[in-house]
Order: structure tokens, then C-alpha cells, then sequence
């Protein structure tokens, strides 16, 4: 027995001498709008080239961390760089770039020390003691930089065109001159990064002498209206959004030979109906890997193509009777012509293969009936791929290592929960960021073998200090298949058995997202609607993500009859426990979530009586091409069944309670989306209820969101409390 639990104990049994505890507060709407969306104060490391460093920024300051000496030390401040550039010229249209283009803002030179960096749209250099050297002073932001590998050149973008800066000498090389608004070279259209998670649309070669990039013709894309209506003129801003069944954008893959300035493109046919999902160089620069997908994404090609011919090959083939799900799945190793794959082709769960450059399958690395979620590291010295897997259950995410022959697993991680890892490249250090459902998440520094070296975040226990969390607990509901659903319920402050509860359910449903995990869940909307009388549920129906392929394709071209059974399923569970009103059941989600919502008011009016739907999908002729035709099929393959999966073309179901919650300029689901669900209950003469606003994003935020969750719990209490 510990010191702490005898003197919790002693304590107990001696309430005279005792001291009454403050009682916790319940959770409130007020105080979850208080609470920062943020990490939990864990670090984002960028690691140094040789893995000895990392940097990462907190509170406006870049720090400097050495792990061998677990000390940190402030480093520069970004505000001091921006204060220096020239102010941006942001005259012009608004720019309908996605949320998922990634640039890197910390870029390591090779010699360990210093860095390269971006602040108010120019470009710097920071040296160890701080000091910095301004590289670009232009009133145009040098967009998507990217440091060469030798540390002497820098790749950015300007105006659709690509550009070479020299680092010693700052002169400054145009590489392409073609560019226009709807010609794009080295950037990316809306939808490639949204459904494809493509960050950037250029790549150096490792030895620095050429430059691979995407060129996007977006000329045929679907031109959506959007329009900025607040002002005291409206203001378009159209926006390239290709919807399904609609042209995409036609794509080129070119390299440049910095020396010449020549640029080769690679054969890859006709790419109107294919999509370039990745481009990876070899480590010997000798070719380039390309990924390539049929435009409906049931095949894959790996294909290796010569920068000086631009002659293809194909290394590895996979088809897929539904989808394949795709991800970032080459690693290509540094000292042999062999590289890491991994797939779902084999029994529906991703896993790791080791293949030769010519596509011979040498080792299978992993196997099981769960999935391995990402390959986190790889030392080829010591032949091991370290990696993140669901193996000890779909709730659980866990780190192991495993030899590049297969064999023996080894878990580096030995609590049970969520474990997110960011390691450097050959896994000697890793950060470590935990938590479970009982436990704050937390942040360790450890070694490869898994040691505990230093705790970077203590878990913050304050807010189960102060507030009264109720408990989470995980229960799971048998489907019609046998299959086990798994779902988290959160029941009301004061609950007492024998009384009856109006059920709230939450929903997102959709395809690649897994909501029920073995992770904190800290202060939440849920907590605000537990505290406010209601029990709370959610639930990952077939079709979500983690089980492996087999849980997901049962909603292959026909998206929401599935899910909506298995919510309906969940629902009923819970009825029988008897602690459910089974007369007031509301349900709410956003995106497909939002979809999701209209969808069971209208073909479950029996179980879910009042919704709320944020965002919502509401015929998939309105989505965008690569997610909408993944999962449906292009829409002249599937009239019937698009039809049948519509929440307009079924307006005339509705018989619940309905509020719709969306941005007039939501550049992912587009309003569209909710103008022609209004006009269809208008016309079926339905009722139900809007609230818009006016944010140029799929999420509402800021000072909006107080009246979005505000409007949310109270049209909840209107239909769904006594009396009501």
C-alpha cells in the first residue's frame, strides 16, 4: 500500500479531524467556450537531421531541445522576424487555398544547427545564438519554401510559378513561367489535399539537383459561386470545387534540372481519369515513385519513372472489388534497393510488406486481424521498423518495433490507451503523447527501446479537479452480423435508476474516421449535455474506420442505409436498458455527421424525434469527385441508389424536429447543400429551423461558436425536455 493511499484512508475513517471538500462544479456551456482548442500543451518536435535536436514553438517562442541532456532552451522569437518582413500585399481575391496544405515552418540545414524559416511571408535564416539572417524581402509571400537537401538552394512558389533562391548569394531563379490562375504549378487544387491528404505538390531530389512537381490544369474544374455577402457590396469569390461527376483537375508530374533549368514530364497517360495521390524519390535520386489511382480509386499502380526519359514502369499492382483506402504507405530504405509498403490487400487490415525496387515481395513484416495505423520510424541499422497498430484492440493505438524479417513484436509502449508518436528518423528518441479514458494526456521523451527518459507534459488534472466529469464508460452492442459495435455513454448528473431520459445521440458515421477510442475526453459538449439532464451516446457504426476493410464496405454505393441500422441499433440497446425515453431521442453531428442527422429523422422517424445537423452533405451530386466517387461510384454508374442515399430527394419524410446550423461560404460542404434541402421541405411543406453564419470555413469558430452550441442545447431542451 502506498504512502498516499494510507493517508487517503486514514483520512476516510476520521471525518471529525477531516476537512469537507469543495464540491466540483458541473460542466457548463460557459466553461467549455473558456477552454482553448489546443494539445494539451504537448510539443510538436521537428527533428534535426542527425535526430540529436528538435525544435518546437509554445507561447510565441521557438525552443531548442537536446534529449541526450533532456534541456530545452529558448531559442528566437517569430514575432521579432515578422517585424522585419515587408508587409504582404493582400489586395486581391480571396484565395480558396485547403486547410490541409501543409509547409513546413522550421526547416533544418544539414549541419545540425541552423534553421530555415518563415514569418510574415518572407524567408530567414536562424543561426544557434538566435541572430537571423533575412533571405527575402518581397511584398508577395514566398509560398511552400522548401530547403534544398545540400542546404543550398530554397524551392518556393509565387503566383502559380516555382522559383530557386540561392542561399549564399540570395539570387533568385525563375523555374517555370507558365503559371496562371488556373495553370498550377507546384500547388495543389482544393480537393487533393482534402481527400487525398497530399500536403505539398513539390519535391527536391535527395542530392539536389532536380526538382519533381505537380502541374494542376484546374481549367475544366466546376466553378462554384461563393460570395462574401457581408460587406457593403456582396463580393464573389468563386471557388474551383469539382463536384461529383464533374471534371477534375488534369494533372502533369515534371521534373526540373536545376542546373538547366529543362523540365522533363513523365508518361503517365491520361490522367483525366486517374489521380497522382504521391511522389517519392529513391534515395539515389535515379527515379522517382509515383502512386497513381483510377479516377473511381479500385486500383493502385506504384510506378517508377526516369527523370531523364520520362519513361514509366510498374512496380506493384492492387485492385479492389469496393475502394482502396489510401494512405501514406512507400518508405524507401537508404542503404539497400528495397522499400516498405504497406496494404489492406491481403485480409482487409493494413500491413507492412518489405519488397525489392522491382517488385519482388521479399518479407511480410506484420499480420492479424488488426491494423497498422502508421510506420513511425525506421532504423536500417539495426534492421527494425518501428510503428504505430491497433493490436491489442480498435480502441487502443500502441508503438512496437519489429524486425525487417518479420517475427517477434516488440510494444514500446505499456499503458493501455492512445499513444501518438512522433519519433526522429531511426527511432533512438521519441515523444511519447498519452492518455486513456481515465487519464489526462501526458507527454514523455524515451528511448528506442522504450525507456523512460524525461516527462515533457505532466498530465493536467486540474479540470477533473474542479469539475465534475462524468464517467465515460465503453460499452458494446451486437449487430445483426455478429460484429461488436463499439460506443461510449456518458449518463446524466444525478442519475437514478428507474427514471427515464431523453437520449441525445452524437454522430459522425462516415467513412476513414474513428470517433470511440481509449483516449481522455476532458471537458466536451457531451459533458455540457450530461450535466443538462441528458444521456449521451455515440457509436461507430459499420462503415467507420479501424475495424479493417470488411467493417467498411458494407456501405459501398449506397452511403447512409448501413449506418443509419447500426445507429438505430445502438439506440434500441440503450432503450432496453431502460434508463432511455424511447419518446425523446435527438441526434446531432456535423459534415457527414450533419448528413447523417437528416438522414435518421427521415428513414428512422420511429427512434430519433428531434436533430440537429451541422454542415450537412444533402445529396451527393453536391461533394466533391474523389470522396463522393470513392465510396458511390461516379453518379452515372449509380443513379438509383445516389437517389435513394439523398436527404432532398426524401424531404418529404421528415416528421421530427430539425435544426440546420452551416456557413454561407463553407468551402467542403457547400451551401448549396442546405439551400436545396430547404427548398425541398419548403416544397413537401415541411417545417424546420436555420441558423447561418458567415465564416469562409467548414467550422464555425470565434465569438460564432458560443451562439452555434447555444442555439444547439437549447433547441435540444425545447423538444426533448418534459413538457415539451
Amino acid at each position: 500500500m502506498s504512502t498516499r493511499f494510507t493517508l487517503l484512508l486514514v483520512c476516510a475513517l476520521t471525518p471529525l479531524f477531516a476537512q469537507t471538500p469543495a464540491a466540483k462544479k458541473p460542466v457548463t456551456l460557459a466553461d467549455l467556450l473558456k477552454q482553448p482548442f489546443a494539445r494539451g500543451g504537448t510539443i510538436s518536435p521537428v527533428w534535426s537531421p542527425d535526430g540529436q535536436l528538435f525544435a518546437y514553438r509554445r507561447q510565441g517562442t521557438v525552443y531548442l531541445y537536446e534529449p541526450a541532456h533532456q534541456k530545452s532552451k529558448d531559442w528566437f522569437q517569430p514575432a521579432k522576424l515578422e517585424a522585419d518582413a515587408v508587409k504582404v500585399d493582400e489586395s486581391k481575391t480571396f484565395g480558396w487555398q485547403n486547410r490541409r496544405v501543409s509547409s513546413d515552418s522550421i526547416q533544418w540545414f544539414p549541419n545540425n544547427k541552423d534553421i530555415l524559416t518563415e514569418s510574415g511571408g518572407d524567408l530567414f535564416i536562424v543561426h544557434p545564438n538566435g541572430k537571423h539572417e533575412q533571405l527575402t524581402k518581397t511584398d508577395f509571400a514566398e509560398e511552400d519554401p522548401k530547403l534544398s537537401p545540400k542546404g543550398q538552394q530554397i524551392l518556393y512558389r509565387t503566383k502559380s510559378n516555382l522559383y530557386v533562391l540561392d542561399v549564399s548569394s540570395h539570387q533568385v531563379r525563375q523555374l517555370t513561367s507558365d503559371g496562371t490562375q488556373t495553370l498550377l504549378n507546384g500547388q495543389l487544387d482544393w480537393v487533393y489535399p482534402e481527400e487525398l491528404d497530399l500536403g505539398t505538390a513539390s519535391w527536391w531530389s535527395p542530392d539536389s539537383k532536380q526538382v519533381a512537381f505537380l502541374q494542376f490544369d484546374v481549367s475544366s474544374e466546376f466553378i462554384y459561386p461563393q460570395a462574401d455577402l457581408i460587406g457593403e457590396r456582396a463580393l464573389a469569390e468563386p471557388e474551383r470545387y469539382p463536384q461529383s461527376g464533374t471534371p477534375n483537375a488534369r494533372v502533369k508530374l515534371g521534373i526540373i534540372t536545376i542546373a538547366t533549368g529543362q523540365i522533363k514530364w513523365m508518361d503517365l497517360g491520361d490522367t483525366t481519369n486517374s489521380l497522382l495521390a504521391r511522389v517519392i524519390w529513391l534515395p539515389d535520386s535515379s527515379q522517382v515513385a509515383v502512386e497513381r489511382l483510377n479516377r473511381v480509386q479500385s486500383q493502385l499502380d506504384l510506378l517508377f519513372c526516369n527523370p531523364a526519359t520520362g519513361a514509366t514502369r510498374t512496380i506493384l499492382h492492387e485492385e479492389s472489388k469496393t475502394w482502396i483506402n489510401f494512405t501514406d504507405n512507400l518508405y524507401f530504405l537508404k542503404n539497400r534497393p528495397e522499400f516498405l509498403w504497406t496494404s489492406e490487400h491481403e485480409n482487409g487490415f493494413r500491413h507492412i510488406y518489405r519488397y525489392s525496387n522491382t517488385g519482388e515481395l521479399l518479407t511480410k513484416l506484420t499480420s492479424g486481424d488488426w491494423e497498422v495505423k502508421k510506420i513511425e520510424a525506421i532504423n536500417e541499422a539495426q534492421q527494425k521498423v518501428f510503428y504505430s497498430s491497433s493490436e491489442l484492440g480498435p480502441l487502443e493505438s500502441q508503438f512496437y518495433s519489429v524486425s525487417f524479417n518479420g517475427g517477434p513484436r516488440t510494444r514500446l509502449t505499456p499503458e493501455s490507451g492512445v499513444h501518438r508518436i512522433e519519433a526522429n528518423d531511426d527511432a533512438s528518441y521519441f515523444l511519447d503523447s498519452y492518455s486513456n479514458a481515465t487519464t489526462p494526456p501526458s507527454q514523455s521523451l524515451k528511448s528506442a527501446a522504450g525507456e523512460q527518459l524525461t516527462v515533457l507534459h505532466e498530465p493536467d488534472r486540474k479540470v477533473s479537479e474542479e469539475f465534475d466529469l462524468l464517467p465515460s464508460e465503453m460499452i458494446t452492442v451486437p449487430s445483426d452480423d455478429g460484429t461488436l459495435l463499439y460506443g461510449r455513454l456518458i449518463k446524466p448528473a444525478g442519475f437514478q435508476p428507474g427514471i427515464k431520459y431523453p437520449l441525445i445521440v452524437q454522430v459522425y458515421g462516415g467513412p476513414g474516421v474513428q470517433v470511440i477510442h481509449n483516449d481522455w475526453q476532458g471537458l466536451s459538449i457531451s459533458q455540457v449535455m450530461a450535466h443538462h439532464g441528458y444521456v449521451v451516446w455515440e457509436m461507430d457504426n459499420h462503415g467507420s474506420s479501424g475495424r479493417g476493410h470488411k467493417f467498411e464496405e458494407p456501405i459501398y454505393r449506397e452511403l447512409g442505409t448501413r449506418e443509419v441500422q447500426d445507429q438505430k441499433l445502438g439506440v434500441q440497446y440503450l432503450i432496453k436498458q431502460g434508463f432511455v425515453d424511447p419518446a425523446r431521442v435527438g441526434i446531432t453531428g456535423w459534415s457527414y455527421g450533419g448528413y447523417m442527422t437528416i438522414h435518421s429523422l427521415l428513414f428512422a422517424p420511429d427512434v430519433f424525434k428531434v436533430g440537429v445537423s451541422g454542415a450537412p452533405v444533402t445529396d451527393w451530386h453536391n461533394y466533391d469527385t474523389i470522396y463522393t466517387e470513392r465510396y458511390m461510384d461516379l453518379p452515372s454508374n449509380n443513379l438509383e441508389r445516389y437517389k435513394k442515399s439523398s436527404n432532398v430527394q426524401n424531404a418529404d419524410k421528415l416528421q421530427g424536429h430539425l435544426l440546420i446550423l452551416h456557413n454561407i461560404e463553407d468551402d467542403n460542404v457547400l451551401f448549396q447543400n442546405t439551400m436545396q434541402m430547404a427548398a425541398a421541405f419548403e416544397k413537401a411543406g415541411k417545417v424546420f429551423f436555420m441558423q447561418i453564419y458567415p465564416q469562409k470555413s467548414h467550422g464555425v469558430s470565434g465569438p460564432y461558436r458560443k451562439t452555434l452550441m447555444e442555439a444547439e442545447l437549447s433547441f435540444f431542451d425545447q423538444y426533448l425536455k418534459p413538457g415539451n
